[in-house]
C-alpha cells in the first residue's frame, strides 16, 4: 500500500488537486514536476526539464506534457487536461479514480469499462523520463494515442509560436527525434512496443498556467505538438514511453529499465524514509561534480548559503556520508572563490562555513581532519573581513562587522520590490556578528591545537575576538525589551523582533552571557515559534504580514515580514536543547510532526520552503527545499541523540 495516496473525490476536485504537485529528480539535474492530475499550473511544470551545459547548465523544459487518448468500439476518451484562460479542455481528470505517490507516482483511470494506469519514473543516470502504461482491464482491445507537447525553453521563460522552430522530426528506432533550436540536445521520443508515429504538426496556442496567472505573472504559452504515437493494447498489456534528451536508447530495454529504476528507489515506510529520499534527490552529480540543489523546481544549484546551511543535514544526518560532505564542500570551495573571499550580497554566508565544520566534527569526531582539510580556507575567509578587503562589509575598530551597500539587502533577508530592498538592515547585523564571533573562536582554538607554533593568525586575530566578546552584548542587548536588536545603525538599535538573534544564543561559541539566553528564548517562544517554523517577524509589528498570497509585491512584503521558515527550527532547537537537554525532546517532536502532516499538501512527499506565519500555516515557495529538508534531518538527529544520552 502506498505511503501517500489520493482518492477520486480529491482528484476530480481541481481546486484541491491542482495545488498538489509531484516531483521526480535525478543526479543529472533533470526533473519532472506537475500536478497530481498531470495538468501543468506553473511555467516550471513539465515532464522533462534537463540542464543544458551549452547554455551554462541552466535547466530547460523539453517535454511539457503528454496527452493520452483511448479508443474502444468507436468511442474516444482523452485523458489529458490543459488550461486555456479559465477553461479546462480536455477534462481527462474526471476519469481518474486513484493516485499513489510511491515508490513512483501512479495514476489510475476508469472509463467505459476500461481500467488504465500510468506510472512515472525518472532515470537516475540519464536525462530521461519513463512512463509505463498498463491496460489493467478492458472489454476488448484498446487503441492508445500519445500526443507530446514540446517546449524547448528555459524553465523560467515561456515559449510562443515562431518561425525559427525546426518542426520536422527524424525517425529513430521505435520513435522519432526532435530538435527545435540550435544548441539543444535532441529529444528522442520512443515506445517499447510496436506502434506508429503519425506526423500531424500543430501549435496549441494560449495554454495557461493558473498559478502564474493568480500571481500576476505572464502565464500563457504556445506549445508544439508534432503528431502522435499510436499503438494497440490488449487487456493485461503494458509498454513504456521514453523521452530522452541526448542519445536515443534501445526500446527493447525500456521496460527493464523502468522496473530497475522503481526497484532501486525502494518503498517508503516512514517519514524518516521520506526525508532521506528527499535528501538524496537534492544532491546533484554532474560529471562527477557533486552539488546541492537549493530547491525544486526553480531554485539554482551550488549556491553558497544554501549549501553551507544544508550540507550537514543532507549528507551527515540524512545519508550518514562524511565522504559526500567532504566532496560537496570541496567543490563549493572551488566554485565559490569570489563569494567566499572577495564579495557577496549575503555577508553572513561565508561565515557559516564554521557551523558546517562544527557539525561535521560533532558527527564524526574528526576534529584534526576537519582542520587539516579546511583550516586554511576558514582562515582566509576570516582574513577577507579585515579592513579594506570587502566593499560590502567592513570590520570596525570595535571588532564588529558593519554591512552596508546602498539599496542592497546584505543578508539572507533579501527580497526586493521594484528594485528596492524590503529589509535592507544596513549596519551591524546580529546574526552576522554572532557568526563572526563563532568563526573567530573556533578558528583560534583549532589553530592553537593543530597550527604551527608562534602562529601569526593567533597573534593577529585573538585581539579581534576579544573585542567582539566585549562589544557584541552591549551593542545588541536591550535591557528594556529584553531581547537582542536585529541590527544597529547610525540611528541606534532596531528592535524589530526577528529570529536572527537565534544565532547568538545557539552557536557553539556564544557572544552573550548565559543570563541573556533565557530572556531571548522566552520572547522567541512567545511570538515567533509556530508549528511550521519560526516567523520572520513578530505579529505585533506593524509591518507583519501573516499570509504569503496575492501579487508579487504582496508576497515580497510578506516573505521576510511574517512568513515562517522551517530551516530556522534547527537553530531554535539547538538553543533549546542546550538549555533544557532531554526535557525538550517532546517539543522538538511536536515541531517536526506538522511537516509530516503536510506531505500531501503542496509538493507530495516533499518539504516546502516556507509557510504562512498565520494559522493554519499553509505551505508556499519551492515545493522541495534543501534548507527545510536538512533542518528536519538535523532536528531528528538532535532528538535521537538526546534520547540516547537520557537512557
Amino acid at each position: 500500500m502506498a505511503f501517500l495516496k489520493f482518492n477520486k473525490a480529491e482528484l476530480v476536485n481541481l481546486e484541491y488537486s491542482l495545488k498538489k504537485e509531484i516531483l521526480l529528480a535525478n543526479k543529472t539535474g533533470a526533473y519532472c514536476n506537475t500536478s497530481i492530475v498531470t495538468c501543468n499550473t506553473r511555467r516550471y511544470h513539465g515532464l522533462l526539464a534537463v540542464p543544458v551545459q551549452r547554455f551554462g547548465g541552466y535547466r530547460y523544459m523539453m517535454l511539457s506534457s503528454l496527452d493520452e487518448t483511448l479508443s474502444l468500439s468507436g468511442k474516444r476518451f482523452n485523458l489529458g487536461i490543459h488550461c486555456y484562460g479559465d477553461i479546462y479542455e480536455p477534462r481527462g481528470h474526471k476519469y481518474i479514480v486513484d493516485f499513489d505517490a510511491d515508490p513512483v507516482p501512479m495514476v489510475t483511470y476508469k472509463v467505459g469499462g476500461i481500467v488504465f494506469r500510468k506510472s512515472f519514473a525518472l532515470a537516475q543516470d540519464k536525462n530521461q523520463i519513463l512512463i509505463r502504461y498498463e491496460l489493467v482491464r478492458a472489454p476488448g482491445n484498446v487503441t492508445i494515442e500519445l500526443k507530446p507537447f514540446l517546449s524547448f525553453r528555459r524553465v523560467h521563460d515561456l515559449t510562443h509560436r515562431n518561425d525559427a522552430a525546426r518542426l520536422g522530426g527524424k525517425e529513430i528506432d521505435n520513435g522519432v527525434s526532435f530538435n527545435l533550436y540550435d544548441g539543444f540536445p535532441d529529444l528522442n521520443l520512443q515506445i517499447s512496443c510496436k506502434g506508429t508515429f503519425r506526423e500531424n504538426g500543430y501549435w496549441y496556442d494560449g495554454i495557461t498556467y493558473s498559478d502564474e496567472m493568480r500571481r500576476g505573472f505572464d502565464c500563457r504559452e504556445d506549445l508544439y505538438v508534432p503528431g502522435y504515437f499510436e499503438a494497440e493494447m490488449r487487456p493485461g498489456d503494458s509498454f513504456v514511453f521514453s523521452a530522452c534528451a541526448g542519445d536515443a536508447v534501445a526500446p527493447a530495454g525500456l521496460k527493464r529499465k523502468f522496473a530497475a529504476t522503481v526497484e532501486k528507489i525502494g518503498p517508503i515506510t516512514s517519514f524518516h524514509d521520506q526525508l532521506v529520499r528527499n535528501a538524496d534527490l537534492l544532491i546533484r552529480n554532474t560529471d562527477g561534480h557533486k552539488q546541492i540543489v537549493a530547491g525544486y523546481s526553480w531554485m539554482y544549484t551550488g549556491l553558497l548559503r544554501e549549501t553551507l546551511y544544508s550540507i550537514a543535514g543532507l549528507t551527515l544526518y540524512g545519508k550518514n556520508s562524511p565522504k559526500e560532505f567532504e566532496e560537496i564542500l570541496g567543490n563549493l570551495i572551488e566554485d565559490e572563490q569570489e563569494r567566499l573571499f572577495h564579495r557577496t550580497t549575503q555577508v553572513e554566508a561565508p561565515l557559516y562555513m564554521t557551523v558546517a565544520l562544527q557539525q561535521y566534527i560533532a558527527f564524526t569526531g574528526a576534529r584534526k581532519r576537519a582542520w587539516n582539510l579546511y583550516g586554511k580556507t576558514l582562515k582566509e575567509i576570516i582574513a577577507s573581513y579585515a579592513p579594506g578587503r570587502r566593499k560590502e562589509v567592513v570590520m570596525h575598530p570595535n571588532g564588529l562587522l558593519w554591512a552596508q551597500q546602498d539599496g542592497v539587502a546584505l543578508s539572507w533577508m533579501n527580497a526586493y520590490i521594484n528594485g528596492r530592498a524590503v529589509t535592507e538592515r544596513a549596519g551591524y547585523q546580529v546574526e552576522t556578528n554572532a557568526l563572526w564571533y563563532n568563526a573567530l573562536c573556533f578558528a583560534l582554538d583549532l589553530e592553537r591545537d593543530y597550527g604551527p607554533k608562534g602562529s601569526t593568525f593567533i597573534k593577529e586575530w585573538t585581539p579581534v575576538r576579544d573585542l567582539v566578546a566585549r562589544n557584541f552584548q552591549k551593542t545588541f542587548w536591550n535591557p528594556d525589551f529584553r531581547f537582542l536588536a536585529d541590527y544597529v545603525d547610525g540611528y541606534g538599535q532596531h528592535m524589530e523582533l526577528r529570529p536572527n538573534q537565534l544565532w547568538a544564543v545557539s552557536l557553539d561559541y556564544k557572544p552573550v552571557e548565559d543570563s541573556i539566553i533565557g530572556f531571548v528564548m522566552q520572547i522567541v517562544d512567545k511570538e515567533l515559534v509556530t508549528s511550521r517554523g519560526i516567523r520572520s517577524l513578530s505579529p505585533r509589528d506593524n509591518a507583519y504580514k501573516g499570509v504569503y498570497e496575492g501579487t508579487q509585491i504582496d508576497r515580497d512584503l510578506a516573505y521576510h515580514n511574517g512568513c515562517a521558515f522551517p530551516f530556522l527550527t534547527a537553530q531554535y532547537c539547538y538553543a533549546s536543547f542546550n538549555m533544557m537537554g532531554a526535557n525538550f525532546i517532546r517539543k522538538a517532536e511536536w515541531l517536526t510532526e506538522g511537516f509530516y502532516e503536510d506531505l500531501s499538501k503542496h509538493g507530495v512527499g516533499c518539504f516546502s520552503e516556507l509557510y504562512d506565519g498565520d494559522p493554519p500555516h499553509q505551505p508556499h515557495g519551492a515545493i522541495s527545499s534543501a534548507l527545510t529538508t536538512a533542518a528536519l534531518l538535523n532536528v531528528n538527529y538532535l532528538i535521537n541523540r538526546y534520547k540516547e544520552e537520557s537512557r
